[in-house]
């Protein structure tokens, strides 16, 4: 028997999950509600009259999408005499009517954050921008045919590979140009965001709000030229830029970017396990800056001693003014760390996700 629910509660599940979901909806619906698919059927008919969703194809191979309220593609000349700020302001602003303060700020953010990348670091001499206004969301689309964004840092930093490039753009305080830029724009859009995503090369580089990790594919066989950047935001958010800065700075540094989290999984390349000094220097490059450092194990099943040592005492005892933090470890991976701790040290961190309060959102 179904609880009791309200027909808005239901409309409003489907909104929300019509787009994870387009050929399920119907029986995702049914199982969370407890009711009838036919039922199911008469919200998701009403929501196609209301003309929030659009149907395609038949009976069983039936899929629903939502219908954009306001879509906007347009492509912009690239010259190094553009401004982002301008492109925000002439032609995506205005799409921005009704919309919460602040989502519009955190779209006004994460857009001239990336299209600035766009200008002065891409070699593209167009842009592709994308704006669509959906009954739950706005997504915005930034599409280059430069260089591609892990081709650039691997090439400017003399990384190994652009798999390392990912790793060491997740950290934050990532930048090919230290005169002009602070390299903080891209981690913190990827915070500001429900999901952000980049597909560039053969490399696609995701995180979402409310997943334990930043997570990489590669596809070796389908290389994409260029550098496309989504981002989407819920209409209903409530999260704030301001929200974000706070929650990446250490305790008494004000708005200092201070605190940074690594997902140790992007250290690791295909299916190989964590354990050499060579592939924990790797984690550990850039982190000199920051004060305090949350290691993020979740997906890791094993890490050998060597690996463990590197971070947990040759790199705390050279640095002990950086906390390093482990978070998500795995029973395994938490008695290798353990073995080289020591444990009468009670200076060195050790945080359930419970007590990371103020990660809370993004570990």
């Amino acid at each position: 028997m179904g609880r009791n629910h309200s027909s808005i509660e239901v409309r409003d599940f489907i909104i929300e999950n019509v787009e994870e979901y387009p050929n399920s909806i119907s029986r995702i619906v049914s199982e969370r509600f407890g009711i009838s698919r036919q039922s199911v059927n008469r919200y998701l008919r009403e929501l196609v009259r209301n003309d929030v969703l659009i149907p395609e194809g038949h009976t069983r191979n039936k899929r629903y999408n939502l219908k954009p309220i306001i879509e906007q593609n347009f492509v912009v000349s690239v010259t190094p005499e553009l401004e982002e700020d301008v492109v925000w302001r002439h032609d995506l602003k205005p799409l921005f009517q009704g919309i919460k303060t602040n989502v519009v700020e955190i779209c006004h953010y994460g857009f001239t954050e990336m299209f600035n990348n766009v200008i002065e670091h891409s070699e593209s001499k167009i842009a592709l921008v994308g704006f669509k206004y959906m009954p739950d969301k706005i997504k915005l689309t930034v599409l280059d045919e430069g260089i591609g964004i892990f081709n650039k840092i691997t090439r400017d930093l003399g990384l190994e590979d652009n798999r390392h490039a990912v790793l060491e753009l997740s950290k934050g305080k990532l930048t090919t140009d230290r005169e002009h830029h602070t390299g903080e724009g891209i981690f913190f859009t990827t915070r500001m965001f429900d999901r952000f995503s980049i597909l560039s090369g053969a490399l696609y580089f995701s995180h979402y709000q409310g997943r334990e990790d930043d997570w990489l594919l590669e596809d070796k066989d389908d290389e994409f030229e260029g550098t496309t950047i989504t981002m989407s935001i819920g209409t209903k958010s409530s999260r704030t830029t301001k929200e974000v800065f706070d929650e990446y700075a250490a305790k008494g540094d004000d708005y200092s970017f201070t605190r940074t989290q690594v997902p140790v999984a992007l250290a690791r390349y295909g299916e190989e396990n964590l354990v050499s000094r060579s592939q924990a220097k790797r984690l550990l490059a850039r982190l000199e800056p920051f004060r305090e450092v949350f290691l993020n194990f979740e997906g890791v099943d094993f890490i050998g001693q060597a690996f463990a040592d590197e971070i947990f005492r040759v790199f705390k005892n050279n640095n002990p003014g950086i906390d390093i933090i482990w978070v998500r470890a795995n029973n395994s991976v938490e008695k290798m760390i353990r073995r080289v701790v020591d444990r009468s040290d009670e200076n060195q961190p050790q945080f359930d996700l419970g007590e990371t309060n103020n990660l809370k959102t993004s570990i």
